[in-house]
C-alpha cells in the first residue's frame, strides 16, 4: 500500500490519498465539524458502516482519508465515542467537506511535526481499519444467544454471509503446527470437529496428513468446502454431522481435532451440549487416542473438559501458546490460546496426570489437582492480559505489578512493578525503557514501596517506562550480571508500545551492587504467623536489624540500627566506604539503643515535651508511661535509657514477640521498664478498675485485618467507650499518644471525630513520606496557641534531658525534638 500526502487544506484537516484503496475513511475523533451535502446514514454509538464505492475516477487509486476533531455531523446523529466511518467516494461530497471545515487543529497534526510522521500515523490507521472492518463484519455474524451455537440454520446463515473468506478461530496453521505435529502422526485417522471453512485441514493435508475426516453441522459450509477441494485435494472429505451424535464406530479414530468448537458449545447454560460432544469424542477414539482442543480456556470451558477426562481416567496436558514478542496488535486477543491434549489409556488412571507446558516444546510441569491446573491457567491468562495492556498503552497511575516464581520450587523470586512517566515530560527518545533493581533490604523504603515514591523514582530516572524489580527472601542471587541475564528474556514482555525491537534496555540500581541481606532467625507465632529476623545494609551503608511478619513482608514490624566494634571507633572516610561495601559479621553486631529507626517512634518520644513538667533536665519529677505494643522493644527501651525520670509499663499480646525482643533486639526489662503479656484492651479495662493513673498512654498496635483501610490500630482501640477508659487513666496533665495509619479519608475523619469527642484538645503530626500520623490528645482543655508558642522551649528542655544521658554501651540519643514537632497542627 502506498500513501501520498496532500497538503493540509486548513490547520484543522489533514488529507491523505491512499492508493489501491477504493473508499474514503472518515476518522471521527474529538471536537466538531460539519460536512456540507455529505450523504450519511444516521450514526449510532456502536456502528461501523461500509459503503461500496460508486465512483473511482475522482481520486487516484480511489481513497481519501480525512482526520479531524469531532463535531456534530449535519444530517447524522453524533456518536459519544470515537468511531471510524466510511463515506461514499463522490467528488462533490469530498470537495464540499473540505470547503466548510472550520479552523481547528487536527488531532494528528501539530505545527512542529514533520509530514512523514503524520504519514506513518495514517498508514497505521489504515492498516488498523482494514483489520477492524473485517473484525466488525465477523462480530456482526456471531451468535447472539448460546442456543444458536447448536443451530444448523444459524451456521448456514453464518457461512453464506461469510462467503469465501476463511474464518480461523484462535490462530492458523502456522501458529499451531508445532503442537499439532507433536501429537498427530501422518498415518493417524483424524476426526476434525466443527471444521467450518478454516484452512487448517487443507494445510494439514498439503503437508502429508491424508486421513482427515471433517465434520460440521452446517450443510452450507460442507458443500462449499467439498467444492473448494474437489480438484486439488480429492482425498479430503467434509460431511454434515452433528458432533454430539455421530454415526462413526467405536474406536475408529486416533485423533480428534477441535479448534474452537468446545468453546462455542460450552457457552450453553449448564454445558450439556459440550458434555455430549466430549462423550462422543471419548467413544470414537481408540486406545492411545488424543483429543486435541484449541481453546481460550475460559473457566467454565476448561474446567468442564478437564474434569470430564480426569473422571474418564485420561491423561491431561495443557499447552499455553505464547505470542512472539513484537507481534502484539491492538486488535488481537488479550487472552492466550491454549491447546488441550487428552490421551486415552487402556486402563483408566487411578491417579490423575495433569500437566502444563509453555509453548509447543516447554517442559511439562506436573499439577497435583485439577484446581491447581486451573489456577495456573488463570495466572497465565492474567499475565497475558497484563502484557497486552502494557504493550499497547501507557498509564502512569496504574501501578501494575507481577511476581515471578522459581520454576522448580514455585517460590517467589522477583516482584516487578511497572511505572510509566506522566505525559508531557521532556524525555529523550533514547530513554524508552529501563529496569531498576532495588537493593536487597531496601524493598520497604518509601521510594520503592509506595506509589508516590515509585513515581518520584521514575521521574528522576527520566524514562518513559521504568520496571522496578524487588528480590525476595530465601533466594540466592549471585551478582548483578546474573540477575540481568535472568530477567532480560522476561522484562521485554513489559516494554512500552512503539519501542524498537533492537533497543538496548539499561539496568539501573543504587550503589552498584545487589545490596546485602542476612536472615539470622526464622520462627512462628500462633498470633502473628511466620516471622523472620534479618540483617540488612541501609541506604546510609550502616547495618540494620529488622523484624518482618511474612504474612505482610512488605512491612517492617520493627527495626534497629546495629553497631559493630569497629563502628564505635573513629574511622576515616575511606575506611567507612570500605566497611559499607562489605557484609559485617553478625557476631560482632549489637543494637544501638539511641537510634530510633521508625519516624513515628521519634515523634511519640518528642510528644512528651508537651507534658512540660518532669521533662526538664535536673528535675526529680517522674513521668509514668503506659505503652500498648512492644514490637522489637526499641521505643520503651529508648525512654528508659535516655529519660531518667520516666518509668514505662508495656503491654504485649504475643509472648513470642517478647522473646524475640530480648534475643535479637537487646531488650532488657528492669524495675523502670516492665512488660505484661496480655490483651491491651483487657489490661486497660483492668487498670481503670484499679484506679491507676499515667502521665502518658501510647498506642502502637498493628491491625491484622488489612481489609478495613486502617492498619494501625485495630478498630476496637478507637471506639468511643474504650477511648473514654483511656481518658480516665490519664492524670490531669496527661497525654494520649496514638500512632494512626489510615489510608481511607472517610475512616480517618470518623476516627478523629471519635477521638475529639473524648479528648478536648487534639494535635496531629504527620510523618513525611509515610502514611503514619501521630495524634497527641490532652486530658484537659488546653490553650493551643500557647502550646504552639511555647513548643520550642519545651522541645529544648526535652532535648537537653536526652543529650545528658549516655548508656553503658556508649550510645547517645540521636533525635531532634524541635524538628520532629515543627509541623504540629491542631485538629
Amino acid at each position: 500500500m502506498c500513501i501520498l500526502a496532500a497538503q493540509r487544506q486548513s490547520p484543522s484537516v489533514f488529507v491523505l490519498v491512499a492508493l489501491k484503496y477504493e473508499r474514503i475513511l472518515y476518522i471521527h475523533l474529538s471536537s466538531s465539524v460539519e460536512i456540507y451535502k455529505a450523504k450519511l446514514p444516521r450514526l449510532t454509538s456502536s456502528s461501523f458502516f461500509v459503503f461500496p464505492v460508486t465512483k473511482t475516477t475522482d481520486l487516484p487509486g480511489g481513497t481519501a482519508m480525512i482526520v479531524y476533531s469531532r463535531r456534530t455531523i449535519k444530517g447524522a446523529q453524533a456518536s459519544p465515542t470515537n468511531h471510524i466511518h466510511v463515506l461514499t467516494n463522490q467528488r462533490a461530497d469530498f470537495n464540499s467537506a473540505l470547503k466548510v471545515l472550520p479552523y481547528r487543529r487536527a488531532v494528528l497534526e501539530r505545527t512542529n511535526v514533520r509530514l512523514e510522521t503524520q504519514v506513518r500515523a495514517a498508514i497505521r490507521v489504515v492498516k488498523c481499519w482494514e483489520k477492524l472492518r473485517e473484525t466488525c463484519q465477523t462480530m456482526s455474524l456471531l451468535p447472539r444467544t448460546a442456543e444458536e451455537f447448536s443451530s444448523a440454520e444459524y451456521w448456514d446463515r453464518f457461512f453464506k454471509r461469510r462467503g469465501e473468506n476463511a474464518f480461523e478461530w484462535y490462530g492458523d496453521y502456522n501458529k499451531l503446527c508445532g503442537i499439532l505435529h507433536k501429537y498427530i502422526k501422518v498415518q493417524d485417522k483424524v476426526l476434525v470437529i466443527g471444521c467450518g471453512n478454516s484452512e487448517l485441514s487443507e494445510q494439514l493435508y498439503d503437508v502429508g496428513y491424508k486421513h482427515l475426516t471433517n465434520i460440521d453441522i452446517s450443510e452450507t459450509v460442507v458443500t462449499h468446502m467439498n467444492q473448494r477441494n474437489a480438484a486439488r485435494r480429492p482425498g479430503l472429505s467434509f460431511h454434515q454431522v452433528d458432533a454430539t451424535q455421530t454415526l462413526y464406530k467405536d474406536a475408529s479414530f486416533q485423533v480428534s481435532l477441535d479448534k474452537g468448537t468446545l468453546d462455542a458449545m460450552a457457552s450453553e447454560e449448564g454445558g450439556d451440549l459440550a458434555s455430549r460432544m466430549l462423550h462422543e469424542v471419548s467413544r470414537v477414539l481408540s486406545i492411545g487416542g488424543r483429543y486435541i482442543c484449541v481453546t481460550l480456556a475460559q473457566e467454565h470451558v476448561i474446567s468442564l473438559a478437564v474434569e470430564h477426562f480426569v473422571h474418564m481416567g485420561w491423561a491431561v496436558r495443557l499447552h499455553c501458546i505464547q505470542e512472539e514478542r513484537g507481534t502484539e496488535e491492538e486488535d488481537s486477543f488479550a487472552l492466550p490460546v491454549f491447546v488441550l491434549v487428552c490421551i486415552k489409556f487402556r486402563q483408566p488412571l487411578a491417579t490423575p496426570i495433569l500437566e502444563l507446558c509453555i509453548g509447543d516444546s516447554g517442559a511439562p510441569v506436573r499439577q497435583e489437582q485439577v484446581c491447581e491446573l486451573l489456577s495456573a491457567v488463570r495466572e497465565h491468562q492474567a499475565y497475558s492480559v497484563l502484557r497486552k495492556r502494557l504493550r499497547t498503552s501507557f498509564n502512569p497511575s496504574a501501578n501494575l505489578s507481577l511476581t515471578l516464581c522459581q520454576a522448580n520450587s514455585g517460590l517467589p523470586r522477583y516482584t516487578l512493578t511497572v511505572q510509566d512517566s506522566p505525559p508531557g515530560g521532556k524525555i529523550p527518545r533514547s530513554n524508552q525503557f529501563a529496569i531498576f533493581i532495588v537493593p536487597r533490604g531496601s524493598e520497604t523504603a518509601w521510594l520503592y514501596s509506595s506509589p508516590e515514591g515509585r513515581g518520584q523514582l521514575a521521574a528522576s530516572a527520566n524514562f518513559r517506562r521504568l520496571v522496578i524489580v524487588a528480590m525476595h527472601r530465601n533466594q540466592e542471587y549471585t551478582d548483578m550480571q546474573a540477575v540481568q541475564a535472568e530477567l532480560s528474556p522476561v522484562v521485554m514482555d513489559l516494554a512500552p508500545p512503539g519501542m524498537p525491537a533492537n533497543h538496548q534496555v539499561p539496568f539501573l540500581t543504587v550503589g552498584g551492587d545487589l545490596g546485602w541481606r542476612e536472615e539470622v532467625f526464622r520462627g512462628r507465632s500462633q498470633l502473628s504467623g511466620e516471622y523472620c529476623v534479618e540483617n540488612v545494609r541501609g541506604d546510609d551503608g550502616e547495618p540494620y536489624r529488622r523484624l518482618v511478619f511474612l504474612s505482610n513482608n512488605a512491612l517492617v514490624q520493627s527495626e534497629s540500627r546495629l553497631l559493630s566494634s569497629a563502628s564505635r571507633q573513629k574511622k576515616s572516610k575511606k575506611r567507612a566506604k570500605a566497611s559499607a561495601a562489605a557484609a559485617p559479621s553478625s557476631a560482632s553486631l549489637s543494637v544501638d539503643s539511641g537510634f530510633l529507626c521508625c519516624a513515628h517512634h521519634q515523634v511519640m518520644v518528642a510528644a512528651l515535651a508537651l507534658l512540660q513538667e518532669g521533662m526538664q533536665h535536673g528535675t526529680d519529677a517522674s513521668v509514668s508511661v503506659l505503652l500498648v505494643g512492644l514490637g522489637g522493644g526499641g521505643l520503651p527501651q529508648f525512654l528508659r535509657d535516655f529519660l531518667p525520670g520516666v518509668s514505662v509499663e508495656v503491654v504485649e499480646l504475643d509472648p513470642v514477640m517478647l522473646e524475640v525482643a530480648k534475643e535479637w533486639f537487646g531488650f532488657r526489662p528492669d524495675s523502670r521498664l516492665t512488660v505484661t503479656v496480655g490483651d491491651g484492651l483487657e489490661h486497660i479495662c483492668a487498670l481503670e478498675k484499679g484506679g491507676r493513673l499515667f502521665d502518658a498512654i501510647m498506642l502502637d498496635v498493628d491491625n491484622k485485618d488489612g481489609s478495613l483501610g486502617m492498619s494501625c490500630p485495630p478498630a476496637a482501640f478507637v471506639e468511643t467507650p474504650f477511648l473514654q477508659k483511656i481518658h480516665n487513666l490519664l492524670t490531669s496533665r496527661g497525654l494520649f499518644i496514638l500512632n494512626l495509619v489510615c489510608r481511607d479519608p472517610n475512616l480517618r475523619k470518623n476516627v478523629l471525630e471519635g477521638v475529639s469527642s473524648v479528648f478536648p484538645t487534639v494535635f496531629s503530626q504527620k510523618i513525611d513520606q509515610e502514611v503514619n500520623e501521630v495524634l497527641l490528645c490532652f486530658h484537659d482543655q488546653k490553650d493551643t496557641t500557647h502550646i504552639l508558642m511555647s513548643l520550642n522551649k519545651c522541645a529544648q528542655d526535652l532535648q537537653s534531658a536526652l543529650s545528658s544521658t549516655t548508656t553503658e554501651a556508649c550510645c547517645r540519643a540521636q533525635i531532634d525534638i524541635s524538628e520532629l514537632l515543627k509541623d504540629l497542627t491542631v485538629e
